[in-house]
């Protein structure tokens, strides 16, 4: 589960990385409004191992690590 905050309302792009930095999945690009949110990340085929996401909101851009242990 990722959850963000939002102070108003802008276009929002969450997309996780593997490892070597190849796009693995797009969990959301759509304009959401202001407020508090949550995505759910489906982890589907992917394997164990540490993976990373962006959310990119107006001027705002943030990376961060996930590990996912199956």
């Amino acid at each position: 589960m990722i959850r963000f905050a939002l102070p108003q309302k802008s276009a929002v792009t969450i997309i996780v990385y593997n490892s070597v930095g190849e796009e693995v999945h797009v969990l959301l690009n759509e304009i959401i409004d202001a407020g508090y949110h949550q995505v759910r990340f489906n982890t589907g085929v992917l394997s164990s191992g540490i993976y990373f996401y962006t959310l990119k909101a107006d001027n705002f851009v943030q990376t961060r690590k996930m590990i996912l242990l199956k």
